[in-house]
């Protein structure tokens, strides 16, 4: 079977930056924005005896979540396929343009739903027409306690399209004019930020790695003074907003809108810290397999080639058919809903330049369906990131027939889905290998994600804690951020690499997003609680499926603790399930240590 490796964005919105039917959706959502306006404010609680209204409200902010949802990973799908998409970003401003008039309708609906009172509510959120989204609702009235006024609500919310939102779009324009040149014999190549970092981190040839990675931290170093400000600003415009509505830990917000406790948040890191040694060992082993007494920033993913062997490259389609056969495995389900994504063109996987770096998973709620963007090398790694992203495609279709409410889960458990989806890629290669050595190859693949989790991403949570902490007093210099940053990596792989990404932080986008902070401990308790799932799924064989899905589909309407309590009946706040997770991984890493044995001699 032969599958595009260009999405299909014109059976969204036919006709690119230029769509007409794009245009007129903004107009409705503009139209749609003003009616739920006036429903709010018609709205009066004590007079909704059989709450109609309130009924229609929320079907109608339902159609606006949808709807600039839709509009927004459209706009998104085409800045990302092409930076040099002009258009794009504008259409981006004209769409968060609009969302001043949706967040003051939603602070009047919530300052409303906090003037109930807790006997009424208790009696609202008990009726059937209510009962599925009650735990939406009541996090809705909670947060509302901390709003100001609608005045002043609106204020805020208009000026951060010019402050918060600005400065994240600020960080795109600046990645789009990065290049990096490369030269190989007598050609010299700009490469782009994707494109470079792909070949970077993952090409078979170490002076290759090294000559990009030197080339690499360049660049991002010539763009800092610029970042520095970028993120200055982007963090304080937080900060200041976080301080006017009395928020005093900044990772208060974080940790609600991902459903976790600090204390589930704390034992984890906690138990991750104490296991360090073993995935030090593999490191430092894998250095010595490239010749090497301690292990380059760059040399991470490259892969490990030992004797003969030559590591598998696989085409899109034999990527996709892989990838088929092994869900099938464990849910019919999921393999029928990817091939699905692949007959209908959902995924932009062409290797070309003026692509954005990075892979990610967008939902369109209002044709029910998603789109990936990535850039696809050949390698066992880009395998790997096809499934993750299909992993996540798949989590939103199991839940597009709930309230849009119950749709909206938080980052940590979306990377649930996701990492099973790797894992089932991950071991079924480990089970076809036929030597040693092509097992070597292959632990180290599925290594690679392990080391990403408890080392690189607890590198980025000790950085954005400490920056945060720092910048509460006021603004850093590029210099000190980076270093920041590179005490961030020696405390976190505990001084054990022989050089270090200093400018790391710089590019790294997830530090720039307006949206969501501390975009990296969310995917380390992903990789965890998807390694409880899977042991599970191990266990329970063919009655599995069912499971899964009724979990993925209570993603969104529970506490994380309550989720893990419900489905796997485990507690997140007690070291136990976490370092379960973290000893089958270690496993792994025994396993390697004991076949590159003989290698290192």
């Amino acid at each position: 079977m032969t599958y595009s490796l260009v999405w299909d964005l014109d059976s969204i919105f036919p006709g690119g930056s230029q769509s007409v039917q794009l245009e007129q959706r903004l107009t409705k959502l503009k139209d749609q924005s003003q009616e739920y306006h006036d429903l709010i404010e018609q709205w009066t609680p004590e007079n909704d005896d059989q709450y109609q209204s309130l009924e229609q409200i929320l079907a109608l902010q339902g159609n606006i979540s949808d709807g600039f949802s839709q509009c927004s990973s459209f706009i998104n799908a085409l800045a990302s396929a092409d930076t040099k998409d002009k258009k794009a970003k504008i259409l981006s401003g004209d769409l968060f343009s609009l969302l001043p008039a949706i967040q003051l309708a939603e602070t009047i609906f919530t300052k409303k739903l906090t003037e109930i009172s807790e006997e009424k509510w208790q009696e609202l959120i008990a009726l059937p027409i209510f009962e599925s989204i009650a735990f939406r609702l009541s996090e809705i009235r909670r947060d509302g306690m901390q709003l100001l006024s609608e005045q002043e609500e609106n204020i805020i919310n208009t000026l951060s399209l010019d402050g918060l939102n600005a400065w994240s779009s600020h960080y795109d324009t600046i990645v789009a004019s990065i290049s990096i040149p490369f030269e190989e014999g007598d050609q010299t190549t700009l490469l782009s930020a994707g494109q470079a970092f792909n070949r970077m981190m993952s090409d078979p040839n170490s002076d290759v790695r090294e000559k990009l990675f030197v080339e690499w931290e360049k660049a991002w170093s010539d763009k800092a003074p610029l970042l520095a400000d970028t993120l200055n600003h982007l963090d304080g415009f937080r900060l200041s907003d976080y301080k006017l509505h009395g928020v005093t830990d900044f990772l208060e917000k974080p940790l609600n809108y991902n459903r976790m406790q600090k204390e589930t948040l704390d034992v984890m890191w906690d138990t991750i810290q104490k296991n360090k040694q073993p995935f030090i060992d593999f490191l430092t082993r894998k250095a010595q397999l490239f010749g090497k007494e301690k292990m380059d920033w760059q040399d991470q993913d490259a892969p490990i080639i030992l004797g003969d062997l030559k590591e598998k490259n696989y085409s899109f389609d034999e990527a996709a058919a892989f990838i088929l056969e092994n869900f099938e495995k464990f849910s019919p389900a999921m393999a029928t809903f990817a091939k699905g994504a692949f007959e209908k063109s959902w995924i932009e996987a062409e290797d070309r330049p003026d692509k954005r770096p990075g892979g990610y998973c967008t939902e369109l709620p209002e044709t029910k369906e998603s789109r990936i963007f990535m850039t696809f090398g050949n390698s066992i790694n880009e395998v790997a990131t096809l499934a993750h992203e299909l992993g996540h495609a798949f989590h939103s279709s199991v839940m597009w027939d709930l309230p849009a409410l119950d749709r909206e889960y938080a980052m940590n458990v979306a990377e649930t889905a996701s990492t099973f989806a790797e894992l089932i890629v991950a071991d079924a290669t480990l089970k076809k290998a036929e030597t040693p050595e092509e097992k070597i190859n292959l632990l180290d693949t599925k290594m690679q994600n392990a080391i990403a989790m408890f080392m690189n991403i607890h590198s980025r949570f000790i950085f954005e804690n400490n920056f945060y902490e720092a910048r509460q007093k006021g603004l850093l210099s590029e210099d000190e951020i980076t270093e920041l940053m590179l005490e961030a990596q020696k405390e976190s792989y505990q001084d054990s690499l022989g050089t270090y990404h200093p400018h790391f932080w710089a590019s790294k986008l997830h530090f720039f997003i307006d949206d969501v902070p501390f975009y990296n401990f969310p995917y380390t308790f992903g990789y965890l609680f998807s390694m409880g799932i899977y042991a599970y799924a191990n266990q329970q064989g063919s009655g599995f499926e069912d499971q899964y899905i009724a979990l993925l589909r209570d993603t969104a309407s529970m506490t994380s603790e309550d989720l893990a309590k419900k489905h796997l009946d485990v507690d997140l706040t007690k070291p136990d399930f976490w370092q379960a997770g973290i000893d089958q991984v270690i496993k792994d890493v025994n396993e390697f240590l004991e076949l590159t044995e003989d290698y290192i001699k």
